[in-house]
């Protein structure tokens, strides 16, 4: 089932990485962002948590110039008088133009890295509306983001969990460079399947 959502993340699709202190998740998060940009998307990433290079580091060729990096990370709060993006700005009308800037063909994959950094600083209400609406469609055709499950409270994890349409839950597998990867993919007639893979850290 994982290689099958690196192909290609449904339109409308939200796909959620959960990790923990015990095993981060951004390995996988970076092989859907190269799957993404291998399919031609435009890919958006809101990056709080790792700058530009970091995240960028490992991605390579032409298509990397599909990516757009949009800088929370050095003032994710808007201290400063020009910051460049910030959490307050996490909702659909300042995403919508933020993308529509640069991808102005075609819906692009909006990577959220992470949402825990928006959600330890806006209601957990309000960052479930804001996804509910992209998944809608319009400027965004993807959503895939990264929660670090160990940060919040179990009823905040479930309702981020509930507008997935495919949780990916990585913790430590037995060998060092290893994971285990458990998916639960949700279809829209409502089947619940799941799947469990071991994952590999290059």
């Amino acid at each position: 089932m994982l290689p099958e959502l690196l192909q290609g993340t449904d339109t409308g699709g939200f796909l959620l990485i959960q990790d923990s202190v015990s095993y981060s998740g951004r390995h996988l998060l970076r092989s859907f962002i190269s799957a993404a940009l291998n399919r031609e998307d435009a890919v958006h990433v809101l990056g709080f948590e790792v700058s530009e290079e970091e995240l960028k580091d490992g991605l390579k060729g032409s298509s990397i110039q599909r990516l757009h990096f949009h800088n929370a990370y050095t003032d994710p709060l808007g201290w400063t008088d020009h910051p460049a993006f910030t959490v307050h700005q996490f909702c659909l009308e300042q995403l919508t133009h933020l993308i529509k800037q640069t991808s102005q063909h075609k819906p692009a994959t909006l990577v959220i890295d992470s949402l825990s950094w928006i959600l330890r600083h806006r209601s957990s209400p309000d960052v479930c509306k804001t996804l509910q609406q992209l998944k809608k469609g319009g400027a965004v055709r993807a959503i895939i983001g990264l929660l670090h499950t160990d940060m919040h409270q179990q009823g905040t994890v479930g309702s981020v969990c509930h507008l997935a349409t495919s949780v990916i839950t990585v913790t430590p597998g037995m060998k060092g460079d290893e994971a285990v990867a458990k998916t639960t993919k949700r279809s829209k007639s409502g089947k619940v399947t799941q799947d469990v893979s071991i994952v590999s850290v290059i």
